[in-house]
């Protein structure tokens, strides 16, 4: 089950460091973050539950749902 204040933060929240620093979790490309995914793992604590979310959202086709909540 998804995790509503999760959700809302994907949108506002940038990645911290890396290729993509700056960039919102929600614009990441999805082959980035399949990256994490088969290189053993996402970030540990909330980023990388966030990123692993964002992941799952976009295979499901339904990260345009998060677009709109970006600041």
């Amino acid at each position: 089950m998804l995790d509503k204040q999760q959700l809302l933060k994907i949108a506002p929240t940038p990645m911290p460091f890396g290729k993509y620093q700056g960039r919102m979790l929600v614009d990441l490309p999805e082959e980035y973050l399949l990256w994490f995914y088969k290189k053993g793992g996402f970030p540990p604590g909330e980023l990388g539950q966030l990123m692993q979310l964002t992941l799952e959202l976009k295979i499901d086709g339904l990260d345009g749902l998060l677009k709109p909540l970006k600041r």
